[in-house]
């Protein structure tokens, strides 16, 4: 077993002990086919928990969208997201002319599953912010890959804003029914909508 596969098999652990990492499946089971999972975001600990709280076989081809001005700020956070988590860096500025959204679409290209935050930065309140427009536009790019929304509980209380040490708090993914962009619909009216459906997972338990 190569390091970078004993080292997430350890993480996966860590985190299910800290958090239990529950993941609930309601309107989709976990099954190995291309998806963007979209989520709320209060922590930097988010996508950590969703990809626990994933089968083992879903781990590998799903990558997480990571801050590339503060996931590479160190060595080893560095190597933690590029070896185990095999992430999709993305700049929170935008570089010259650089699309921003195109490390996704090259990512999806290639056949990997997302986890993206589509509010795009963390909140400190329980409702999400107003989703941004990239989660449309990959919407709107690659109509065939599934969008599944996923309500996270309490991770927020695991790793607040400012901290660095976790605190071992029990944590649950929710996991909705896909969501698709339709035809002719109104960019407004669909994060809307996928916004509505990331908070209708919260009251279910």
């Amino acid at each position: 077993m190569k390091l970078p596969e004993a080292a997430g098999l350890f993480l996966a652990f860590l985190a299910r002990l800290i958090t239990g990492a529950q993941g609930h499946w309601y309107g989709c089971p976990p099954k190995a086919e291309q998806r963007i999972y979209f989520a709320n975001h209060q922590s930097h600990f988010d996508w950590v928990l969703i990809w626990a709280a994933l089968p083992s076989d879903l781990r590998s081809i799903t990558r997480p969208i990571a801050a590339r001005d503060y996931w590479t700020s160190s060595k080893l956070k560095h190597w933690i997201t590029r070896e185990i988590f095999n992430a999709v860096y993305v700049s929170r500025q935008r570089i010259d002319d650089q699309d921003p959204l195109e490390p996704l679409v090259e990512a999806l290209s290639h056949g990997d599953s997302l986890v993206i935050f589509p509010e795009g930065t963390r909140g400190n309140k329980g409702d999400p912010m107003p989703f941004k427009s990239g989660l449309y536009h990959l919407a709107e790019q690659f109509p065939n890959v599934q969008l599944v929304p996923a309500w996270i509980d309490n991770v927020q209380r695991v790793m607040p804003k400012g901290e660095v040490v976790p605190v071992p708090i029990l944590c649950s993914v929710t996991f909705g029914a896909p969501i698709q962009l339709e035809r002719g619909e109104d960019k407004r009216i669909f994060l809307a909508r996928a916004r509505d459906a990331v908070l209708a997972l919260r009251s279910i338990r």
